[in-house]
């Protein structure tokens, strides 16, 4: 992709999944990246495959405090920040009604909070400097629903709303924010929900069956997309939720 070489990215929740896989490929790209990970041996193995431009940091997204500090210390290190990729998520799927406060506290935390904490802490040095690209791994559970999901479905949504907004107001600045929404995915996480045994792998046949493309996804049929909103070759694109579900949802 064009413009990327020498970049500087942030990733978070790049050691595993579809976060490593879009590190691999900024690293290729020739970007400079920094992994913002809970996870830091996980991380640190990412960033070493990556190369020696990649850095990890073990971050709570979740924690102001921490976020400013370790931005402060990616800029210190890697000079301005051109990228940062909102990856981070997690969920633990119930029926709404069966769930507590403290399990939508943390949903929240990790997959609304985390979010703008990072873009307030990253969006006001690309603004002042007048460039710079957000892209937010979103979900179509944020365009059609997941049942199971209605806490997470919400934040999703809402990072939609809240990309579309920033778009709109960054715009003059020269700030390009955009949102990736994955379908069923085949990452650590997925795997953790979906468990094994014959019901797993019953759910899982249910999940390809409804996938005009007949399979699930793999973290790297996502790592192109964000490359390209991030490079030159993007230039012209803001404010858009681009689904990469192989067709589930032609939305």
């Amino acid at each position: 992709m064009r413009g990327l070489s020498g970049r500087t990215a942030i990733v978070t929740g790049g050691a595993q999944g579809i976060g490593r896989a879009i590190t691999l490929r900024l690293a290729a790209e020739g970007c400079k990246v920094a992994i913002f990970d809970l996870k830091p041996e996980l991380a640190r193995q990412t960033a070493a495959e990556a190369g020696p431009q990649s850095r990890a940091y073990a971050v709570d997204i979740g924690d102001r405090p921490a976020v400013d500090a370790a931005v402060a210390e990616v800029e210190r290190h890697c000079g301005p920040i051109w990228l940062l990729v909102n990856n981070a998520g997690w969920d633990q799927p119930m029926p709404f009604l069966e769930t507590d406060r403290a399990l939508w506290d943390r949903i929240i935390r990790i997959n609304l909070y985390g979010p703008l904490n990072m873009h307030q802490a990253v969006c006001a040095g690309m603004a002042a400097r007048g460039a710079g690209r957000v892209v937010t791994i979103a979900s179509d559970a944020a365009r059609v629903g997941t049942s199971g999901e209605a806490v997470y479905s919400a934040c999703k949504g809402g990072m939609v709303a809240f990309t579309k907004s920033m778009a709109r107001e960054l715009a003059r600045s020269g700030v390009l924010l955009n949102a990736i929404c994955p379908g069923p995915t085949n990452t650590p996480m997925m795997q953790e929900v979906m468990g094994s045994g014959e019901r797993a792998r019953k759910w899982q046949e249910a999940m390809v069956r409804g996938i005009p493309l007949r399979r699930m996804g793999e973290p790297q049929d996502y790592a192109g997309i964000v490359a390209f909103l991030a490079s030159e070759d993007g230039s012209y694109i803001t404010g858009q939720t681009i689904s990469v579900s192989g067709g589930m949802n032609m939305i």
